[in-house]
This record gives C-alpha cells, sequence and structure tokens, in this order.
C-alpha cells in the first residue's frame, strides 16, 4: 500500500510519527468509541437463573462450596424469581434437593405431581406467570444411587431410564413448566418425551435439551448443592468425553431430528470450540452452561484479590455469548443483569 512505508520497508515517520494510515486504535480511543462498535453484547434477555428449591418455609441455605448461592425454600424461590423478572432476566431454571428418605432406585419422587419441584413450579406459575420455568429431567436428585439413569447390576441401563424420564417430563409439564430439560444423556430420550408430552395434551411444553453434556470435573460444587453424588462409579458411560467434539455435534443433531426446541452445551467457559461447532449447525437458539465449578473459582479467586470478580464475570459470559450461545445459564444472572441493565 502506498504512503505507509520507505524504500527499504521500514515505516516512514513525519515529524516523529510513522506513517500509518491504517490504526485500529483510533476505534479503541474512546468508551463511548468502544462501545460504538462493540460486536457483542450480553443482555439480560440472555440470561437464565439456576435455583436450587429445597423444603420447608423461609429457608435458605448458603452452599459452602458456592459462596453467595443458596439453597432456597419455595417462598424464598418466588421472591427470588420476582427479583430475577425485574431485572429483565426471562427464565429461571430449578433444581429440587431431595430428603434422602424420598429417594429409590426408580427415582419415583421424580414423578410425584406433588413433588417438591412441582410444587414450585406452580408456585411460580401463580406468583411470576410471565417468568418462564425450566425443569431439570433427571434421575440423580431423587435415586438412591445418584445417577441419571437406571442402575441394574451395576450397569446404567438406557431404555428402562427413558420410560422414567418420560413420566417426570409429563408431570413437570402438568404443573406448568414452559420447558422441560432432560440433562440426563440418554440415548433417544428427546423423542419420547417429546411423544409423551404430545400424547398428555402437552404439545405446547418445550425442550431444552443437554445435547452435549460432558463428563466434566466442573461439576463437583453442584452436586454438593443437591447431595447428588453417585454413590458408587462414575457418569462416563453417558456423560461425553471431555476429548471429543465431533461427538457433540453428532449428539446435537439427533437431538434436533427427535424435536429439541433447544439445545444446550454444559460446562460452557471451558467448551467455548464446541459452542461454536454447535452455533454453526444448529437450527435452533443454543444454550450454554457457566457451571458450579466456573462459578466457585471466579468466586475462589476473587475472595483471595487475585481476581476482579465483577470484570471477569462479565469477561466470561461475554466470551460465551461471542463463542455463539443465545443463551447463557449462570449463578452470576443477577449480577450481570444489575450491570449491564434492562
Amino acid at each position: 500500500m502506498a504512503g505507509n512505508g520507505s524504500e527499504n520497508g521500514a515505516p516512514a515517520a513525519h515529524g516523529g510519527q510513522l506513517d500509518l494510515p491504517i490504526r485500529p486504535r483510533r476505534n479503541r480511543r474512546t468508551a463511548a468509541l468502544r462501545a460504538m462498535v462493540r460486536e457483542t453484547h450480553v443482555t439480560p434477555a440472555d440470561l437464565i437463573l439456576p435455583l436450587f428449591v429445597v423444603d420447608g418455609r423461609d429457608v435458605r441455605e448458603e452452599v459452602k462450596s458456592m459462596p453467595g448461592t443458596s439453597r432456597l425454600s419455595r417462598d424464598r424461590i418466588v421472591a427470588q424469581a420476582r427479583t430475577a423478572h425485574a431485572l429483565g432476566i426471562p427464565a429461571v431454571a430449578l433444581f429440587p434437593v431431595i430428603d434422602e428418605g424420598l429417594k429409590d432406585a426408580h427415582a419415583t419422587e421424580g414423578a410425584n405431581p406433588d413433588g417438591l419441584l412441582q410444587l414450585t413450579v406452580a408456585d411460580l406459575k401463580q406468583a411470576v406467570p410471565d417468568m418462564l420455568v425450566i425443569t431439570d429431567v433427571a434421575m440423580d436428585p431423587y435415586s438412591s444411587d445418584g445417577h441419571d439413569g437406571l442402575v441394574v447390576d451395576g450397569e446404567i441401563v438406557n431404555d428402562p431410564s427413558v420410560d422414567i424420564l418420560c413420566g417426570m417430563a409429563v408431570t413437570q409439564a402438568e404443573a406448568g413448566a414452559d420447558l422441560v430439560a432432560p440433562s440426563d444423556m440418554m440415548d433417544g430420550r428427546v423423542g419420547f418425551i417429546r411423544d409423551a408430552l404430545d400424547d398428555a395434551g402437552f404439545t405446547d411444553t418445550g425442550i431444552l435439551a443437554y445435547s452435549a453434556k460432558y463428563a466434566s470435573a466442573f461439576y463437583g460444587p453442584f452436586r454438593d448443592a443437591l447431595d447428588s453424588a453417585p454413590k458408587h462409579g462414575d457418569k462416563k458411560s453417558y456423560q461425553m468425553d471431555p476429548a471429543n467434539r465431533r461427538e457433540a455435534l453428532r449428539e446435537v443433531l439427533l437431538d434436533l431430528d427427535e424435536g429439541a426446541d433447544m439445545v444446550m452445551v454444559k460446562p460452557a467457559l471451558p467448551y467455548l470450540d464446541v459452542i461454536a461447532a454447535v452455533k454453526q449447525e444448529s437450527t435452533v437458539p443454543v444454550a450454554a452452561y457457566q457451571v458450579s465449578g466456573e462459578y466457585a473459582m471466579i468466586k475462589a479467586a476473587a475472595a483471595n484479590g487475585w481476581l476482579d470478580e465483577a470484570a471477569v464475570v462479565m469477561e466470561t459470559v461475554t466470551a460465551i455469548k461471542r463463542a455463539g450461545a443465545d443463551l447463557i445459564l449462570t449463578y452470576f444472572a443477577i449480577d450481570v443483569a444489575r450491570r449491564v441493565g434492562a
């Protein structure tokens, strides 16, 4: 390009300045300029707030491995949802803490129409009708084995597990769930849940499929919150190998064929490449879950003065959206919504 260098290839200088016609820093010169040309914007409408619900009334129990996050009774869940809704957050995702005495091998309590999760959904739809309610379809909170599928002779069996999940999904829809979210990673479950919902008359109830859920080491604090860790073995025979990316696309395409209305990648930040790849293939909205371990690391580093919590939170959620996520499940949802405004 003419005018950007001398005969020997070095930039020509005029009065101590380089002769540079292209200066990308011009667009970074002031806060107003940076805001005007910003490519990725996080808004409250992008966020989903995960909430842990526990039995009782006026209960708030902090999760020790997730400072600032608590298990909440139904009345406090409603109050937290009202706060989120007022900030422009469109949805909450519910995860129940189930008493050990109610757990069994078949996760029977999960399909109880009067169960903790179902009653909480009904409370929310009555108190905050415009708030979308997303329910977790998985056996592990209700299972005496702590697995997402039925355990028979030490093996997690797929097809009988899908039958159990269908029963859960229908009772959640009956309670008023807007979206059911199968997080189990059993083969075929999205299609059978879709059929079960339709057969029960819930054709408008959506499915947010945990399509690419990895067997991640980042779930530890979540399992503390729900007391849902496996009693034996691990989840590697059904959750995905962290080394695999193409397999995530296979799972997503299968879930789309089976009727998923939205798909999810979990965890989020360690899998930005997967989010980007899924976004390229998906014809439906893509969600990503900034999981408990991601949250706990930021909180721990901030508590030690090693990181600026607010700045790091915004950087991470922006990165997740930049990678392609349309929706972000994050325990920081209320903090982010207050920061970015409606």
